[in-house]
């Protein structure tokens, strides 16, 4: 069913903020939302999302929109369901004719069920960090964005830094990987693998079956196999159940590095002690010390208009994670004005081709208060990822703290897995790729 959001303001503030139902006129910038609030992950959608619609609010309150256009948006409760977030989908995209910003559906099964659709549709999908990530080859993929840095590249970077632990070696030593049994946890297997090979250490393959909260069997395991370190791709539930049990083996949380969707606060406050000296990647920085962040509670919960009831989410993994997605989503569509009109909605076409151009500079990110935040990225036909970096954050017991810069994944060695993944896709879907040299 639908859910449009309802903030807490004026009943002239809320109709600045929302077209009428059914009507999305050309002035206006419209975002579908295809999100989840409840269910066995919603906590985690609360908080992104809740900083993705903070960011679109703030745009309309501190500068008038995007050049003048207002952002609109609607929601869609998914539960973290593949099939309700199709029909979710199916039931936005009528409201997204006129104009259209990207769609983030922040789940990796529901991303794989809308690339075919979404293309068809001509409607742009997002999937940062998470989706379906041989789309980084835009040759083949044009209308969907595995943005920032995809889960090959995460995984890959974790190995770099862990050999650079290690003194540049990791010959004969032995990573157990312990994954969230679906396709979200399958998906840097093939990186690992490669990975392996090429740095010669022994990878021990670990699936646990969601939701994640029995892992007895799996933890015996470890324990058995006293692997030097562990790669964790876990969510929800089995982020902190994976801490406790770590714990409950003896197995040293400081040789556990996660994926960023097990490094959130949701994680790690629930495991207690258990969490302590924990490790996982990340694009973004969680705290309130971003400028932007600060500004975002003066702003609009000055206003008494924010979308997070606790504000105690404020600043974040997550919540700085939706401000960062909602951020990049902004930068594309002033890009695709540059090119189609300022001061006008842009279509799926037209926002399509801003994800497509991103330039996203150090210089732009200061200039947004969002120095830190994220990486720089910058996208083009050939490469719909932006930037493959990530940082490494540890839990001290009350908050994550950076303890590494931006670390690049093995580009040589993973964006040629895309390539003959989208290659492949191709000849099974009949798809003529793009040439990208043509592509401006």
């Amino acid at each position: 069913m639908f859910k449009q959001f309802k903030i807490v303001a004026s009943a002239a503030a809320v109709a600045a903020v929302f077209a009428a139902p059914g009507a999305v006129m050309a002035d206006e910038q419209f975002f579908p939302i295809p999100s989840y609030r409840v269910g066995p992950y919603g906590a985690n959608g609360e908080a992104f999302y809740g900083g993705f619609v903070d960011y679109l609010n703030y745009v309309n309150m501190k500068n008038g929109g995007i050049n003048g256009v207002k952002i609109t948006w609607e929601e869609c409760e998914t539960e973290y369901n593949n099939a309700k977030g199709v029909e979710c989908y199916e039931r936005l995209k009528s409201k997204a004719k006129a104009s259209a910003g990207p769609i983030h559906t922040m789940s990796t099964g529901i991303s794989y069920a809308l690339v075919d659709k979404s293309a068809q549709d001509k409607l742009p999908l997002a999937m940062m960090g998470y989706g379906r990530t041989d789309a980084v080859d835009g040759s083949v993929f044009p209308y969907a964005f595995p943005l920032i840095t995809t889960y090959q590249m995460q995984a890959s970077a974790i190995v770099k830094f862990i050999k650079d632990k290690e003194k540049g070696s990791l010959e004969g030593k032995k990573i157990v990987f312990l994954y969230h049994d679906s396709a979200y946890g399958k998906e840097p297997i093939v990186a690992l693998e490669a990975e392996s090979r090429l740095n010669k250490f022994n990878l021990v393959q670990i699936p646990v079956a969601h939701p994640g909260n029995e892992q007895g069997a799996q933890w015996l395991k470890i324990r058995q196999e006293k692997p030097d370190y562990v790669i964790f791709w876990g969510w929800g539930v089995m982020n902190q159940t994976a801490l406790k049990a770590a714990q409950k083996v003896g197995f040293p949380r400081d040789k556990i590095i996660g994926s960023w969707w097990a490094g959130s606060e949701e994680d790690t406050v629930p495991a207690g002690d258990a969490a302590k000296g924990y490790m996982s990647a990340t694009w973004n920085v969680a705290g309130k010390n971003v400028p932007l962040i600060t500004d975002i509670e003066k702003v609009v919960y000055g206003a008494g208009q924010g979308n997070v009831k606790d504000k105690s989410k404020l600043g974040t993994i997550l919540y700085n994670r939706g401000v960062s997605a909602a951020v990049v989503s902004v930068e594309a569509i002033y890009k695709a004005q540059e090119k189609y009109g300022k001061g006008k909605g842009m279509n799926g076409e037209q926002v399509r081709w801003g994800l497509e151009n991103l330039n996203v500079t150090d210089a732009r990110l200061k200039a947004l208060g969002a120095t830190g935040l994220l990486p720089e990225v910058k996208t083009s036909c050939s490469n719909h990822e932006g930037s493959g970096k990530v940082k490494i954050q540890q839990w001290d017991g009350a908050k994550w703290v950076p303890v590494s810069d931006w670390i690049e994944g093995n580009k040589s060695l993973i964006h040629p897995l895309f390539e003959a993944s989208a290659k492949q896709y191709a000849k099974e879907k009949g798809i003529t790729p793009r040439d990208c040299s043509k592509e401006k």
